[in-house]
């Protein structure tokens, strides 16, 4: 009987993960098994292109939808399915609806949730964006003339904002304890992204949070914690995100944020010990940082599945082969957002930095093109720029590249 090869998980990290594992030479059995009904398609532009001009899911799916690579074949696609619990020592898996499934390797690639904004009132009205069917159900909604109360002002939520604002809604942005942004660009770079939302009509509420929705059957508004009222008929909720690790509940594993992973991505016993046959892929890994000599973290960037593909599909293959992984590149993490057609390039670990300098420009001025580094005991581990031409975005990325070169030898 052929090995088998379970890859839980059919986003972006699955479908890299089964792509990478047949490139690494397995030749056995490989089933992709998601919990969405489609199959992976590119998330990023939800935030952005689906909810400013889609279609239906069909037709969302058409533009962004992936095609495995040509080398990723025999394949077997399990969609719509969830896996509700794990035996890693027996090797299994319980389906939703009893079926049990056995394996021989298995990828953890089950990725996040978008966390909820734990208040009273009602449900109706309220939004998260994470997959097509949110954006599409999102859209709806977004109605020239609607009032629209952004809570969170992370990446999703001032992508959503711009958005809206961009629809013809009116927008109120509710930032929460940290400004625009702020984890990954720091507090200069932070405000010269508020200044851009207000500039474009965005109602930018700092340092405040959302206590109560209001209203009967449907949201009619938010009650912040400053004791103002905010009305509104559609609330969009961008608080964070939670890993989908449930199903992984019982097998000893540290599950405290996501899985906890070595610099193989194999999946570490609560031991530290890693596990023969499971690794983890995407943005449910904790894995270490060896190019900054960081802790183990995990990274919710677009490339984080690819990046992480490459380095846990050939340790599995290793291990299963009784044979010891190669040495595993580190992982540089790169990200990206748009708003209000300004670019924004992030590049390394900024959010870790003890220190920002700025390289060029004016963080209170991003359109005019600025780029600030980010440094942690001296060394940079970060850059993000905005309003650049691509090619300094790609200087910018040698530099750190260089920089964590030496910080690794």
């Amino acid at each position: 009987m052929r090995q088998r090869i379970i890859v839980a998980g059919a986003s972006l990290g699955g479908l890299r993960a089964a792509e990478q594992l047949r490139a690494a030479g397995w030749d056995g059995e490989i089933m992709v098994i998601g919990d969405e009904k489609h199959p992976p398609y590119n998330r990023p532009p939800l935030s952005k292109d689906v909810l400013a001009a889609p279609g239906t899911a069909e037709e969302a799916l058409a533009k962004l939808a992936f095609r495995p690579r040509r080398n990723a074949t025999e394949i077997q696609w399990r969609l719509g399915t969830r896996i509700a619990s794990s035996n890693l020592e027996a090797g299994t898996l319980t389906l939703d609806g009893g079926e049990e499934l056995g394996f021989d390797g298995l990828v953890v690639a089950t990725g996040l949730r978008p966390a909820r904004v734990a208040v009273p009132g009602p449900s109706a009205g309220r939004f998260v964006l994470r997959t097509i069917d949110d954006a599409l159900a999102l859209h709806t909604a977004l109605v020239p003339g609607a009032r629209v109360v952004v809570i969170g002002s992370g990446f999703i939520g001032c992508e959503s904002a711009a958005t809206a604002a961009s629809l013809g809604c009116t927008v109120t942005l509710v930032e929460g304890n940290t400004g625009p942004m702020e984890r990954p660009l720091g507090s200069a770079l932070s405000r010269g992204v508020r200044h851009l939302l207000a500039g474009c009509g965005i109602d930018c509420r700092e340092r405040v949070s959302v206590v109560a929705c209001l209203g009967d059957e449907s949201c009619s508004g938010v009650e912040l914690s400053d004791g103002t009222v905010v009305d509104a008929e559609v609330i969009i909720e961008a608080v964070g995100s939670m890993a989908n690790i449930e199903w992984l509940a019982g097998n000893g594993l540290d599950l405290g944020d996501g899985v906890e992973c070595d610099s193989h991505m194999r999946v570490l016993s609560a031991d530290g010990k890693p596990l023969v046959g499971v690794v983890a892929v995407g943005d449910i890994a904790r894995y270490p940082d060896v190019r900054n000599a960081l802790p183990a973290r995990r990274v919710e960037h677009w490339a984080t599945p690819s990046d992480t593909a490459k380095i846990a599909a050939p340790a599995l293959v290793a291990g299963l082969g009784n044979r010891p992984p190669a040495e595993a590149p580190s992982p540089l993490p790169t990200f990206w957002t748009d708003l209000f057609g300004l670019r924004i390039n992030g590049i390394g670990s900024p959010a870790h930095a003890d220190e920002t300098r700025i390289l060029e420009g004016e963080p209170l001025d991003p359109e005019a093109g600025v780029a600030v580094g980010y440094y942690r005991n001296g060394t940079l581990i970060g850059v993000v720029n905005a309003g650049l031409p691509a090619q300094k975005n790609l200087q910018y990325r040698q530099l750190v590249l260089d920089a964590g070169a030496l910080v690794t030898t």
